[in-house]
Formats: structure tokens, C-alpha cells, sequence
């Protein structure tokens, strides 16, 4: 199979969530024989970012960790349009721009033989529907929503049995525990401030609890704001800044635990949706609590896989449990462990996207014959 995948970035995971499991599925991919291209625009807001921040050496931790990963630019739509030819297979994420969706639809009604889907991992079909709905989807064959919550709103908005459930999933190969376990001290926590989405979460469920229960804490990711930087310093946490996604695993290793802190978009409106990082972290071996978000789809066994704290206060137990009995730590990483390897690695992505694929072609092929 040949897949085009048009990506915001490959490069960057610069606040650019996405390409984490971009890179960790696109590459498995690939291990398995499948021609593989992601295709980004010349100006790309996340590298661009990046670049001005360190430079080539920003690249280099991705570029050591995905070797094998292929990606070519483009700046007009004949460059996409003259890319896919010949692809059996092209997704385009819902970070590109709306003349870079049109273009693939009017391709495919003109005639190309790719399937052709369109990947939505973000709230703003919930927050700003608008700017979703301003995407043309005519010709486009299916929808991958990365749950359950947000598949019933395309579901809603008409396309029925087109639209597929794709959840996000750890790379197992790059987010694994340590070989050898070293000593391990305080939280941290791997996220953007971002627009004040979860500023307030972020206070009551890891730095006051933090601060009140003595863990040293270490916080990493980009976007955070003058005011931002002060309540951090305010709690003794120690910003650390931008950290590259390849090198998460090596900081999971050095520290006790982690938090997870979802936006209020995914706690309110689409439930069930958690971030990449519960993934990354579960699947490098780190105990994890999580402040409250409800696991709609059964992802997981909260109380055995993380725990969850309801409240500021139980957050201070959690910490200082784990901070203090050794075989929870123990019991923790074993079943998280469990569940990523089962369940949410992102070769098991691999196996539901070609599945996909599969029944689109099975649906498709009795409208060919007769045509």
C-alpha cells in the first residue's frame, strides 16, 4: 500500500500533539512494507517555532529516533495533487489549511483511485464548529475520530457509518520502560499552559498538591506566558521548557510519578478522550494519577492502571501513597503496562486503520463495478 499523509508537521511535535502518534504509526507502517510519505507545508507554524527557538538541534532527537520517516513539502496544490498520484491511501489531518482539504476532495471526485479520509484529533468541532465546518469534505470517503465523542458529532452532522473511531496510542518501540531502572525522584509533568484552557485544573490538581506534599517537580512544554511562569515559580515547580517528544521517555525515567491534566474540552464536551501523554506514560512504566476525566470507552481500569483523584485533597493521598509504598508503584506500572501492550500500541492502530481501509474498499467496489 502507498499512503500520503498530509501532516501540519512531521518534524515538530512543537505544540503539535499530533505528531507524536504520526510518527509512531506512520513508522510501523512502514516496518511492515507499506511506502510511506507524509507531505507538510512550506510554512509550518510548529517548525517554524521551533527553528527560531534552537534551531537545527531541535530536529535532531526526532530525526535520531525515526531514521526511516520520509516527508517532502509542498506549497501549491498541483505539488499535492502530483504527490498522491498513484497512492492507494491519503489521510489529511484537520490542522491544515481548508484549500489543502479542497484540493484532495476535488481530486478525488475527479477521478483518483485513493481512498481518501480526513483525521480529526482536536476539540474545535465541539469549541468552534465553524472552524471545522468550513473544511470541504465533498468526496472524501470516511472520517477517523480520535473517539468516541467526537465520532457522534460528524455522526450528527451526517456521515453515519463513514466515520471510524481511531483512538491516539503510545509508539511501544520509543515509549518503553528503561532497561535498567535507576533512581527515580520527584513528579513531572510534560504539557503546554496553552490558552488557558485547563490553567486553574492545573493549580488545584498538580502544583498545589505537589508543593503540599513535598515532591519536587519539573514541568516541560512551550506556550507558557509571563503570568504563567510566575504561579510556577510561586509553587517551586521548576520550568524546564520545550522538550523534544523522543526524549519523553528518558524523563519519565528519572522521576516518581506523573499527572495528567486534560483541557476542559475533553472533560465537559468530549468525555472519554484522553491525552497522548496517558498513553506515553503508561507505556513507559511511570505510576500515574490523573485528575478527574471520565473513561467513557473503557480504555482503561482506573484504580489499577492510574489512579484518579476527584479532588485536590485526594490528589495529596495519591501522591503521597506513591511516594510511599513501594509495591503501588510496583502494581501500577505492572497493569499499565498490561493494557498499553494489549490494547493501545500504535501497531494495534495500524491493524484497525487497515481494517478500515478494508471495509471502505468492500463498500466502494459494488459502486465501481457498476459504473
Amino acid at each position: 500500500m502507498r499512503l500520503i499523509y498530509l501532516t501540519h508537521s512531521l518534524e515538530s511535535c512543537w505544540n503539535h500533539g499530533n505528531a507524536h502518534f504520526l510518527r509512531g504509526v506512520l513508522s510501523e507502517l512502514q516496518a511492515r512494507g507499506h511506502d510511506v510519505l507524509a507531505l507538510e507545508p512550506e510554512e509550518a507554524w510548529s517548525r517554524d517555532n521551533l527553528l527560531r527557538d534552537h534551531g537545527e538541534a531541535g530536529l535532531r532527537a526526532y530525526r535520531a529516533a525515526y531514521p526511516e520517516l520520509r516527508a517532502r513539502r509542498y506549497a501549491t496544490a498541483q505539488d499535492i495533487v502530483t504527490a498522491v498520484e498513484g497512492a492507494d491511501l491519503v489521510i489529511t489531518h484537520e490542522w491544515n489549511e481548508p484549500w489543502v482539504v479542497a484540493t484532495l476532495g476535488q481530486a478525488r471526485r475527479q477521478g483518483a483511485r485513493f481512498t481518501l479520509l480526513f483525521h480529526d484529533t482536536h476539540h474545535r468541532a465541539v469549541s468552534d464548529p465553524e472552524a471545522i465546518r468550513r473544511f470541504d469534505l465533498d468526496g472524501y470517503d470516511g472520517v477517523l475520530a480520535f473517539g468516541e465523542a467526537l465520532a457522534e458529532v460528524y455522526r450528527r452532522w451526517g456521515w453515519g457509518g463513514r466515520v471510524f473511531v481511531w483512538h491516539e496510542a503510545a509508539d511501544t518501540r520509543l515509549f518503553r520502560p528503561p532497561a535498567q531502572d535507576g533512581p527515580r525522584e520527584g513528579l513531572v509533568w510534560i504539557g503546554n499552559w496553552g490558552d488557558e484552557e485547563r490553567s486553574e485544573e492545573l493549580e488545584r490538581f498538580l502544583l498545589r498538591p505537589a508543593r503540599a506534599v513535598g515532591l519536587p517537580l519539573d514541568i516541560h512544554g512551550v506556550r507558557y506566558p509571563e503570568h504563567a511562569l510566575r504561579i510556577l515559580a510561586e509553587h517551586g515547580a521548576r520550568y524546564r521548557g520545550w522538550l523534544p517528544n523522543a526524549q519523553a521517555p528518558e524523563v519519565f525515567a528519572r522521576h516518581l510519578a506523573t499527572v495528567h491534566v486534560p483541557r476542559r474540552f475533553y472533560v465537559d464536551l468530549l468525555p472519554g478522550i484522553p491525552t497522548i501523554r496517558v498513553f506515553e506514560a503508561l507505556a513507559c512504566g511511570i505510576p500515574l494519577v490523573c485528575s478527574p476525566w471520565h473513561d467513557a470507552e473503557g480504555l482503561f481500569r482506573p484504580g489499577e492502571d492510574y489512579l484518579m483523584a476527584r479532588d485536590e485533597a485526594e490528589m495529596q493521598r495519591h501522591l503521597r501513597a506513591i511516594r510511599e509504598d513501594a509495591d503501588l508503584r510496583r502494581s501500577l506500572v505492572a497493569n499499565g503496562l498490561r493494557t498499553i501492550r494489549a490494547r493501545h500500541g500504535c501497531g494495534h492502530r495500524a491493524d484497525e486503520l487497515l481494517t478500515i481501509l478494508a471495509r471502505l474498499d468492500r463498500a466502494r467496489a459494488p459502486a465501481e463495478a457498476s459504473a
